[in-house]
Protein backbone atom coordinates (compact mmCIF):
# COMPACT_ATOMS: atom_id res chain seq x y z
CA UNK A 1 0.00 0.00 0.00
CA UNK A 2 1.09 3.41 -0.47
CA UNK A 3 2.72 4.83 2.06
CA UNK A 4 1.41 8.05 2.20
CA UNK A 5 -2.33 6.74 1.92
CA UNK A 6 -2.02 4.14 4.70
CA UNK A 7 -5.00 4.53 7.07
CA UNK A 8 -2.85 2.89 10.01
CA UNK A 9 -0.06 5.50 9.54
CA UNK A 10 -2.55 8.55 9.92
CA UNK A 11 -4.51 6.63 12.42
CA UNK A 12 -1.56 6.14 14.93
CA UNK A 13 -0.47 9.58 14.21
CA UNK A 14 -4.25 11.01 14.97
CA UNK A 15 -4.00 8.62 18.25
CA UNK A 16 -1.20 10.38 20.21
CA UNK A 17 -3.41 13.44 20.56
CA UNK A 18 -5.74 11.17 22.64
CA UNK A 19 -7.53 8.18 22.78
CA UNK A 20 -10.55 9.62 20.30
CA UNK A 21 -10.21 10.38 16.63
CA UNK A 22 -12.82 13.31 17.70
CA UNK A 23 -13.58 16.48 19.39
CA UNK A 24 -17.25 16.73 20.01
CA UNK A 25 -19.37 20.65 19.10
CA UNK A 26 -20.30 22.70 16.66
CA UNK A 27 -18.29 26.06 16.21
CA UNK A 28 -16.41 25.23 19.69
CA UNK A 29 -12.89 26.66 20.02
CA UNK A 30 -10.94 23.87 19.57
CA UNK A 31 -7.09 23.07 20.37
CA UNK A 32 -5.37 19.56 19.80
CA UNK A 33 -1.94 18.82 19.05
CA UNK A 34 -0.42 15.32 17.52
CA UNK A 35 3.08 15.54 19.55
CA UNK A 36 3.49 16.58 23.19
CA UNK A 37 4.02 20.44 23.34
CA UNK A 38 3.68 21.26 19.95
CA UNK A 39 0.89 23.89 20.98
CA UNK A 40 2.18 27.04 22.06
CA UNK A 41 0.42 28.10 25.26
CA UNK A 42 -0.33 31.94 26.23
CA UNK A 43 0.39 32.97 22.48
CA UNK A 44 -0.24 32.27 19.31
CA UNK A 45 3.14 33.53 17.38
CA UNK A 46 6.17 33.07 19.71
CA UNK A 47 9.54 33.56 18.41
CA UNK A 48 9.82 29.73 18.10
CA UNK A 49 7.41 27.34 17.41
CA UNK A 50 8.73 23.49 19.01
CA UNK A 51 9.99 21.14 16.74
CA UNK A 52 10.85 24.11 14.16
CA UNK A 53 7.09 24.75 13.45
CA UNK A 54 5.90 27.21 11.75
CA UNK A 55 2.66 29.54 13.26
CA UNK A 56 -0.35 30.15 10.36
CA UNK A 57 -3.18 31.47 10.67
CA UNK A 58 -6.24 30.48 8.06
CA UNK A 59 -9.17 33.39 8.54
CA UNK A 60 -12.22 31.98 7.44
CA UNK A 61 -13.91 35.72 8.10
CA UNK A 62 -12.74 38.95 8.04
CA UNK A 63 -10.36 39.80 10.91
CA UNK A 64 -12.87 42.41 11.89
CA UNK A 65 -15.86 40.05 12.18
CA UNK A 66 -18.11 40.09 15.28
CA UNK A 67 -16.97 38.03 17.66
CA UNK A 68 -19.79 35.67 17.77
CA UNK A 69 -18.97 35.29 13.63
CA UNK A 70 -15.02 35.35 13.91
CA UNK A 71 -13.52 32.37 12.33
CA UNK A 72 -10.31 31.71 12.17
CA UNK A 73 -7.76 28.67 13.34
CA UNK A 74 -3.70 28.78 13.96
CA UNK A 75 -1.78 25.89 12.63
CA UNK A 76 1.52 25.04 13.56
CA UNK A 77 2.81 23.19 11.00
CA UNK A 78 5.90 21.54 9.29
CA UNK A 79 6.33 24.15 6.40
CA UNK A 80 4.53 27.08 5.51
CA UNK A 81 1.34 27.35 3.33
CA UNK A 82 3.52 29.58 0.89
CA UNK A 83 5.64 26.37 0.66
CA UNK A 84 2.63 24.09 -0.62
CA UNK A 85 2.18 25.90 -3.73
CA UNK A 86 5.00 27.45 -6.48
CA UNK A 87 3.52 28.07 -10.24
CA UNK A 88 0.00 27.45 -11.45
CA UNK A 89 -1.21 25.50 -14.56
CA UNK A 90 -5.03 26.10 -15.59
CA UNK A 91 -6.29 23.02 -15.92
CA UNK A 92 -9.38 21.56 -17.18
CA UNK A 93 -12.20 19.71 -14.79
CA UNK A 94 -14.82 19.19 -17.34
CA UNK A 95 -17.94 18.16 -15.43
CA UNK A 96 -17.52 20.48 -12.42
CA UNK A 97 -19.24 23.90 -13.29
CA UNK A 98 -19.82 26.71 -11.29
CA UNK A 99 -22.22 29.64 -11.10
CA UNK A 100 -23.23 31.92 -13.22
CA UNK A 101 -23.45 28.38 -15.70
CA UNK A 102 -26.63 29.09 -18.00
CA UNK A 103 -26.63 27.04 -20.91
CA UNK A 104 -29.12 28.46 -23.69
CA UNK A 105 -30.05 25.11 -24.80
CA UNK A 106 -30.99 23.91 -21.58
CA UNK A 107 -34.62 24.66 -20.40
CA UNK A 108 -34.46 24.87 -16.06
CA UNK A 109 -38.07 25.85 -15.93
CA UNK A 110 -39.41 22.52 -15.34
CA UNK A 111 -39.96 20.16 -12.43
CA UNK A 112 -37.42 17.42 -13.56
CA UNK A 113 -36.22 13.83 -11.77
CA UNK A 114 -33.15 11.99 -11.95
CA UNK A 115 -32.62 8.26 -11.53
CA UNK A 116 -29.12 7.45 -9.37
CA UNK A 117 -26.27 8.76 -11.83
CA UNK A 118 -24.69 5.56 -13.04
CA UNK A 119 -21.06 4.38 -12.27
CA UNK A 120 -18.71 4.55 -14.87
CA UNK A 121 -16.13 2.51 -16.52
CA UNK A 122 -13.29 5.25 -15.99
CA UNK A 123 -11.74 5.57 -12.45
CA UNK A 124 -12.25 8.36 -11.00
CA UNK A 125 -11.43 10.71 -7.72
CA UNK A 126 -13.31 12.90 -5.79
CA UNK A 127 -11.85 15.77 -8.55
CA UNK A 128 -12.50 13.95 -11.78
CA UNK A 129 -15.56 12.12 -10.54
CA UNK A 130 -17.49 15.53 -9.99
CA UNK A 131 -20.91 15.76 -11.52
CA UNK A 132 -22.27 19.58 -11.26
CA UNK A 133 -26.21 19.27 -11.48
CA UNK A 134 -27.27 22.47 -11.12
CA UNK A 135 -25.82 25.85 -10.41
CA UNK A 136 -27.29 29.49 -8.52
CA UNK A 137 -26.27 32.80 -8.25
CA UNK A 138 -22.46 33.61 -8.80
CA UNK A 139 -19.41 32.40 -7.60
CA UNK A 140 -17.50 35.45 -8.47
CA UNK A 141 -19.24 37.89 -5.55
CA UNK A 142 -20.13 34.89 -3.19
CA UNK A 143 -23.50 33.97 -3.85
CA UNK A 144 -25.27 31.24 -4.08
CA UNK A 145 -23.93 27.42 -4.61
CA UNK A 146 -23.79 24.36 -6.89
CA UNK A 147 -25.07 21.36 -6.30
CA UNK A 148 -22.97 18.08 -7.42
CA UNK A 149 -23.59 14.48 -7.89
CA UNK A 150 -19.56 12.54 -6.73
CA UNK A 151 -19.00 8.62 -8.37
CA UNK A 152 -15.38 8.04 -7.05
CA UNK A 153 -13.98 4.66 -7.11
CA UNK A 154 -10.07 5.47 -7.23
CA UNK A 155 -8.64 7.02 -4.05
CA UNK A 156 -6.31 10.64 -4.94
CA UNK A 157 -2.77 9.12 -4.59
CA UNK A 158 -0.44 11.91 -4.00
CA UNK A 159 -2.47 14.64 -5.13
CA UNK A 160 -4.55 16.93 -2.71
CA UNK A 161 -7.43 19.68 -3.60
CA UNK A 162 -8.69 22.37 -2.19
CA UNK A 163 -11.81 24.86 -2.82
CA UNK A 164 -11.10 28.97 -2.48
CA UNK A 165 -14.07 29.54 -3.99
CA UNK A 166 -16.72 27.55 -1.41
CA UNK A 167 -17.25 25.48 1.49
CA UNK A 168 -18.07 21.70 0.42
CA UNK A 169 -21.47 19.90 2.43
CA UNK A 170 -20.58 16.10 1.55
CA UNK A 171 -23.42 13.76 1.73
CA UNK A 172 -22.67 9.92 0.92
CA UNK A 173 -25.46 8.02 -0.54
CA UNK A 174 -23.04 4.70 -1.09
CA UNK A 175 -19.32 3.36 -0.11
CA UNK A 176 -17.03 4.77 2.34
CA UNK A 177 -14.56 7.58 2.03
CA UNK A 178 -11.64 9.17 4.37
CA UNK A 179 -11.17 12.66 4.13
CA UNK A 180 -7.63 13.64 5.13
CA UNK A 181 -7.23 17.41 5.77
CA UNK A 182 -4.90 19.34 7.18
CA UNK A 183 -6.63 20.08 10.42
CA UNK A 184 -7.43 16.17 10.54
CA UNK A 185 -9.05 12.42 9.58
CA UNK A 186 -12.72 12.14 9.09
CA UNK A 187 -13.63 9.04 7.85
CA UNK A 188 -17.29 9.02 6.35
CA UNK A 189 -20.29 7.10 5.56
CA UNK A 190 -23.73 6.66 3.99
CA UNK A 191 -26.29 8.78 7.12
CA UNK A 192 -22.97 11.01 8.29
CA UNK A 193 -22.23 14.56 6.90
CA UNK A 194 -19.03 16.31 6.39
CA UNK A 195 -18.61 20.40 5.90
CA UNK A 196 -15.13 21.29 4.81
CA UNK A 197 -14.21 24.93 5.20
CA UNK A 198 -13.59 26.70 2.11
CA UNK A 199 -9.63 26.99 1.67
CA UNK A 200 -9.07 23.75 3.92
CA UNK A 201 -6.52 21.37 1.49
CA UNK A 202 -7.74 17.64 1.83
CA UNK A 203 -7.36 14.09 -0.10
CA UNK A 204 -10.24 11.65 -0.62
CA UNK A 205 -9.24 8.15 -0.11
CA UNK A 206 -12.05 5.31 -0.76
CA UNK A 207 -12.38 2.95 2.00
CA UNK A 208 -15.27 1.15 0.47
CA UNK A 209 -15.89 1.59 -3.01
CA UNK A 210 -17.82 2.66 -5.37
CA UNK A 211 -18.80 5.27 -3.76
CA UNK A 212 -21.58 7.63 -4.72
CA UNK A 213 -23.26 11.14 -3.08
CA UNK A 214 -23.93 14.28 -3.43
CA UNK A 215 -22.85 17.69 -2.50
CA UNK A 216 -23.34 20.87 -1.94
CA UNK A 217 -20.86 23.66 -2.63
CA UNK A 218 -21.52 26.55 -0.73
CA UNK A 219 -20.46 29.89 -2.03
CA UNK A 220 -21.65 32.47 0.51
CA UNK A 221 -21.49 32.78 4.34
CA UNK A 222 -20.89 29.27 5.85
CA UNK A 223 -23.30 26.50 7.37
CA UNK A 224 -24.21 27.93 10.64
CA UNK A 225 -27.09 25.48 12.89
CA UNK A 226 -30.34 27.35 12.88
CA UNK A 227 -32.16 29.46 15.34
CA UNK A 228 -34.41 27.38 17.14
CA UNK A 229 -36.89 30.38 17.88
CA UNK A 230 -39.41 28.55 20.19
CA UNK A 231 -38.55 25.04 19.86
CA UNK A 232 -35.99 26.01 22.44
CA UNK A 233 -32.54 24.65 23.54
CA UNK A 234 -33.02 21.21 22.22
CA UNK A 235 -33.56 19.24 19.47
CA UNK A 236 -33.15 19.33 15.86
CA UNK A 237 -29.49 19.07 15.06
CA UNK A 238 -27.64 19.42 18.43
CA UNK A 239 -24.13 20.36 18.92
CA UNK A 240 -22.46 17.97 21.07
CA UNK A 241 -23.17 15.51 17.77
CA UNK A 242 -20.84 17.41 15.44
CA UNK A 243 -17.46 15.71 15.53
CA UNK A 244 -14.26 17.65 14.31
CA UNK A 245 -11.18 15.88 14.13
CA UNK A 246 -7.93 15.61 16.63
CA UNK A 247 -4.68 16.49 14.59
CA UNK A 248 -2.70 14.28 12.34
CA UNK A 249 -0.07 15.29 10.21
CA UNK A 250 1.90 13.86 7.28
CA UNK A 251 5.70 14.41 7.05
CA UNK A 252 6.39 12.95 3.52
CA UNK A 253 8.88 13.87 0.87
CA UNK A 254 7.28 12.78 -2.50
CA UNK A 255 6.34 14.90 -5.28
CA UNK A 256 2.75 15.63 -5.77
CA UNK A 257 0.35 17.90 -7.08
CA UNK A 258 -2.03 20.41 -5.36
CA UNK A 259 -5.31 21.63 -7.22
CA UNK A 260 -7.40 24.89 -6.02
CA UNK A 261 -11.19 25.36 -7.45
CA UNK A 262 -10.38 29.58 -7.77
CA UNK A 263 -13.25 31.86 -9.02
CA UNK A 264 -14.78 28.77 -11.00
CA UNK A 265 -11.60 28.13 -12.47
CA UNK A 266 -8.81 25.33 -11.39
CA UNK A 267 -5.49 25.15 -11.34
CA UNK A 268 -2.69 22.88 -10.43
CA UNK A 269 0.89 23.28 -8.93
CA UNK A 270 3.78 20.89 -8.53
CA UNK A 271 5.55 20.28 -4.88
CA UNK A 272 7.91 17.94 -3.83
CA UNK A 273 5.76 16.66 -0.18
CA UNK A 274 2.67 16.43 1.49
CA UNK A 275 0.49 19.72 2.47
CA UNK A 276 -1.19 18.13 5.31
CA UNK A 277 1.42 19.25 7.96
CA UNK A 278 -0.13 20.82 10.32
CA UNK A 279 1.26 18.78 13.64
CA UNK A 280 -1.35 21.78 16.32
CA UNK A 281 -3.91 24.03 15.82
CA UNK A 282 -5.94 25.69 17.65
CA UNK A 283 -8.95 27.76 16.73
CA UNK A 284 -13.01 27.34 15.52
CA UNK A 285 -12.26 27.38 11.54
CA UNK A 286 -12.50 23.54 11.32
CA UNK A 287 -14.14 20.56 9.83
CA UNK A 288 -16.36 18.25 11.13
CA UNK A 289 -18.96 15.46 10.47
CA UNK A 290 -22.40 14.78 11.57
CA UNK A 291 -24.50 11.42 11.99
CA UNK A 292 -27.99 12.42 10.30
CA UNK A 293 -29.31 9.55 12.95
CA UNK A 294 -28.96 12.16 15.48
CA UNK A 295 -30.99 15.00 14.24
CA UNK A 296 -34.22 14.50 16.46
CA UNK A 297 -37.15 15.76 14.80
CA UNK A 298 -39.83 17.78 15.83
CA UNK A 299 -43.37 18.17 14.53
CA UNK A 300 -47.16 18.73 14.94
CA UNK A 301 -49.12 16.60 17.80
CA UNK A 302 -52.50 17.52 17.36
CA UNK A 303 -53.39 19.00 13.67
CA UNK A 304 -51.79 20.64 10.48
CA UNK A 305 -47.89 20.34 10.28
CA UNK A 306 -45.49 23.14 10.54
CA UNK A 307 -43.34 23.60 7.34
CA UNK A 308 -40.74 21.97 6.04
CA UNK A 309 -38.18 24.27 7.80
CA UNK A 310 -38.79 22.28 11.44
CA UNK A 311 -36.17 19.78 9.50
CA UNK A 312 -33.51 22.34 9.01
CA UNK A 313 -29.89 20.73 9.79
CA UNK A 314 -28.04 23.37 8.76
CA UNK A 315 -28.60 27.50 7.22
CA UNK A 316 -26.02 29.51 5.30
CA UNK A 317 -27.54 32.77 5.79
CA UNK A 318 -27.93 35.20 2.94
CA UNK A 319 -28.39 39.43 3.46
CA UNK A 320 -31.88 39.41 4.36
CA UNK A 321 -32.85 37.72 7.68
CA UNK A 322 -34.87 34.60 7.51
CA UNK A 323 -33.69 34.12 3.68
CA UNK A 324 -31.03 31.20 3.41
CA UNK A 325 -28.45 31.11 0.70
CA UNK A 326 -28.85 27.58 1.59
CA UNK A 327 -30.40 25.14 3.67
CA UNK A 328 -29.59 21.60 4.39
CA UNK A 329 -32.80 19.88 5.34
CA UNK A 330 -33.33 16.33 6.10
CA UNK A 331 -36.76 13.97 5.75
CA UNK A 332 -36.22 11.07 8.49
CA UNK A 333 -37.62 8.44 10.40
CA UNK A 334 -40.50 10.14 12.64
CA UNK A 335 -43.88 9.41 13.75
CA UNK A 336 -47.05 11.14 11.81
CA UNK A 337 -50.14 11.75 14.94
CA UNK A 338 -52.20 14.69 13.82
CA UNK A 339 -55.43 14.31 13.46
CA UNK A 340 -57.73 15.25 10.87
CA UNK A 341 -54.81 16.11 8.70
CA UNK A 342 -53.55 15.45 5.28
CA UNK A 343 -49.66 14.62 6.70
CA UNK A 344 -47.50 14.53 3.70
CA UNK A 345 -46.23 17.81 2.46
CA UNK A 346 -48.89 19.64 0.68
CA UNK A 347 -49.17 21.33 -2.58
CA UNK A 348 -46.99 24.32 -2.93
CA UNK A 349 -45.22 26.64 -5.05
CA UNK A 350 -42.39 28.49 -3.12
CA UNK A 351 -39.95 31.37 -3.53
CA UNK A 352 -36.84 29.20 -2.63
CA UNK A 353 -35.87 26.39 -5.30
CA UNK A 354 -35.95 22.87 -3.97
CA UNK A 355 -33.16 19.95 -4.86
CA UNK A 356 -33.75 17.05 -3.32
CA UNK A 357 -32.02 13.32 -3.04
CA UNK A 358 -32.90 10.37 -1.74
CA UNK A 359 -30.21 8.69 0.57
CA UNK A 360 -32.14 4.83 1.39
CA UNK A 361 -35.94 4.34 1.34
CA UNK A 362 -39.14 6.05 0.38
CA UNK A 363 -40.30 9.27 0.32
CA UNK A 364 -43.64 9.99 1.47
CA UNK A 365 -45.03 12.51 -0.77
CA UNK A 366 -43.23 9.99 -3.58
CA UNK A 367 -43.15 6.50 -3.02
CA UNK A 368 -42.67 5.48 -6.52
CA UNK A 369 -39.77 6.59 -8.61
CA UNK A 370 -37.80 8.72 -5.75
CA UNK A 371 -35.22 6.01 -5.69
CA UNK A 372 -32.08 6.16 -2.99
CA UNK A 373 -29.40 7.88 -5.25
CA UNK A 374 -31.85 9.57 -7.15
CA UNK A 375 -32.64 13.81 -7.22
CA UNK A 376 -35.12 16.06 -7.99
CA UNK A 377 -35.19 19.71 -8.73
CA UNK A 378 -38.45 22.25 -8.08
CA UNK A 379 -37.23 25.73 -9.12
CA UNK A 380 -38.26 28.40 -7.33
CA UNK A 381 -42.26 29.02 -7.88
CA UNK A 382 -42.63 26.21 -9.77
CA UNK A 383 -46.33 24.12 -8.53
CA UNK A 384 -45.08 21.01 -6.63
CA UNK A 385 -46.73 18.28 -4.43
CA UNK A 386 -47.62 15.12 -3.91
CA UNK A 387 -48.27 12.76 -6.48
CA UNK A 388 -51.61 11.17 -7.33
CA UNK A 389 -51.35 7.55 -5.19
CA UNK A 390 -49.15 9.79 -2.53
CA UNK A 391 -52.90 12.05 -2.49
CA UNK A 392 -55.04 9.60 -2.54
CA UNK A 393 -53.62 7.31 0.22
CA UNK A 394 -52.95 10.48 2.61
CA UNK A 395 -56.83 11.12 1.71
CA UNK A 396 -58.24 8.30 2.76
CA UNK A 397 -56.15 6.74 4.98
CA UNK A 398 -57.43 5.71 8.48
CA UNK A 399 -55.75 8.57 10.76
CA UNK A 400 -53.92 6.28 13.44
CA UNK A 401 -50.47 7.24 14.40
CA UNK A 402 -47.88 6.26 12.18
CA UNK A 403 -44.39 5.99 12.16
CA UNK A 404 -42.20 6.53 9.04
CA UNK A 405 -39.52 4.08 8.83
CA UNK A 406 -36.90 3.40 6.06
CA UNK A 407 -36.74 6.75 5.03
CA UNK A 408 -33.67 9.19 4.67
CA UNK A 409 -34.05 12.46 2.27
CA UNK A 410 -32.49 15.81 2.04
CA UNK A 411 -32.95 18.78 0.37
CA UNK A 412 -30.74 21.33 -0.84
CA UNK A 413 -32.90 24.58 -0.92
CA UNK A 414 -31.53 28.28 -2.08
CA UNK A 415 -33.38 31.28 -2.37
CA UNK A 416 -31.87 31.47 -6.02
CA UNK A 417 -33.04 29.90 -9.10
CA UNK A 418 -31.01 26.75 -9.91
CA UNK A 419 -29.96 26.49 -13.46
CA UNK A 420 -29.33 22.62 -14.88
CA UNK A 421 -26.01 21.64 -16.27
CA UNK A 422 -25.34 20.39 -19.96
CA UNK A 423 -24.67 17.25 -17.87
CA UNK A 424 -28.27 17.20 -16.28
CA UNK A 425 -30.26 17.88 -18.86
CA UNK A 426 -28.59 15.52 -21.51
CA UNK A 427 -26.26 12.51 -19.66
CA UNK A 428 -28.01 11.88 -16.45
CA UNK A 429 -30.60 9.80 -16.39
CA UNK A 430 -33.78 12.00 -16.55
CA UNK A 431 -36.48 10.77 -15.59
CA UNK A 432 -38.97 12.13 -19.10
CA UNK A 433 -42.32 11.14 -16.97
CA UNK A 434 -41.54 12.74 -14.15
CA UNK A 435 -44.50 15.56 -14.72
CA UNK A 436 -47.26 13.00 -15.40
CA UNK A 437 -46.85 11.90 -11.55
CA UNK A 438 -49.65 14.33 -11.42
CA UNK A 439 -51.96 13.38 -14.37
CA UNK A 440 -53.90 11.17 -12.50
CA UNK A 441 -55.24 13.84 -9.81
CA UNK A 442 -59.02 14.84 -10.61
CA UNK A 443 -61.13 17.79 -10.35
CA UNK A 444 -63.19 16.26 -7.29
CA UNK A 445 -65.18 19.56 -6.88
CA UNK A 446 -68.93 19.27 -7.63
CA UNK A 447 -70.45 22.05 -5.60
CA UNK A 448 -71.59 20.39 -2.93
CA UNK A 449 -69.54 20.68 0.59
CA UNK A 450 -68.98 17.40 1.41
CA UNK A 451 -68.02 15.17 3.79
CA UNK A 452 -66.53 17.37 7.62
Amino acid sequence: MNKQNDPAKLSAVSARAGTDRYMPGFGNDFETEALPDALPQGQNSPQKCNYGLYAEQLSGTPFTAPRGQNERTWCYRIRPSVKHVSRFEKIEVPYWKSAPHVDPDVISLGQYRWDPVPHTEEDPTFLTGMRTVTTAGDVNTQVGMASHVYLITASMVDEYFYSADSELLVVPQEGRLRFATELGIIDLEPQEIAVLPRGMVFRVEVLDGPARGFVCENYGAKFDLPSRGPIGANCLANPRDFKTPVAAFEDVERPSTVTIKWCGQFHATQIGHSPLDVVAWHGNYAPCKYDLKTFSPVGAILFDHPDPSIFTVLTAPSGVEGTANIDFVLFRDRWNVAENTFRPPWYHKNIMSELMGNIHGIYDAKPKGFVPGGMSLHNMMLPHGPDQPAFEGASNVDLQPQKLENTMSFMFETRFPQHLTEFAAKEAPLQDDYVECWDGLEKKFDGTPGEK
